[in-house]
């Protein structure tokens, strides 16, 4: 007995066409890279009060206090609270950390101060050797919280 040709042409793939998906990939990597540059705007955001927890430590905080013109206050446990430049500020706040490994480092920014500066102090403290700190924030005022929920 003879096959014809036929029955080789039509034989049946067992395999995933590929080539599609990778096409509708490219075109969607390429409408993201010309639209992402045109999303990068400005936008006023109020940030919400927060109803968190207080933390609960046995040691007092050091407190660094980020005040709306941009000046710098530093409050050590035991010390009045001292004004400071960035560059006191983490000579300062490195040397009593790593004396002090386990004290929480806190930063308190004003409500109307400029965002930049409390991340300004941010990277300060990490470059002067701080690993953990934490932000402060104003509790609600005049609402009840239950069980700490509102």
């Amino acid at each position: 007995m003879r096959k014809s040709g036929r029955q080789k042409r039509y034989k049946l793939k067992s395999e995933i066409n590929v080539v599609p998906y990778i096409d509708v990939m490219l075109v969607l990597l390429i409408i993201f890279m010309v639209t992402t540059p045109m999303m990068k705007s400005n936008v006023d955001v109020n940030l919400p009060q927060a109803d968190a927890k207080s933390l609960q430590d046995k040691k007092d905080p050091v407190l660094v206090t980020v005040e709306r013109d941009g000046r710098l206050f530093l409050t050590l446990p035991g010390a009045a609270k001292e004004p400071l430049d960035a560059d006191a500020l983490k000579l300062k706040v490195g040397a009593f950390v790593r004396q002090n490994p386990d004290v929480n480092v806190l930063v308190a920014g004003d409500d109307q101060g400029r965002y930049g500066g409390v991340v300004e102090i941010l990277a300060d403290l990490q470059q002067s050797g701080v690993t953990k700190v934490g932000l402060m924030a104003q509790p609600v005022q005049g609402k009840s919280t239950s069980n700490g929920r509102r």
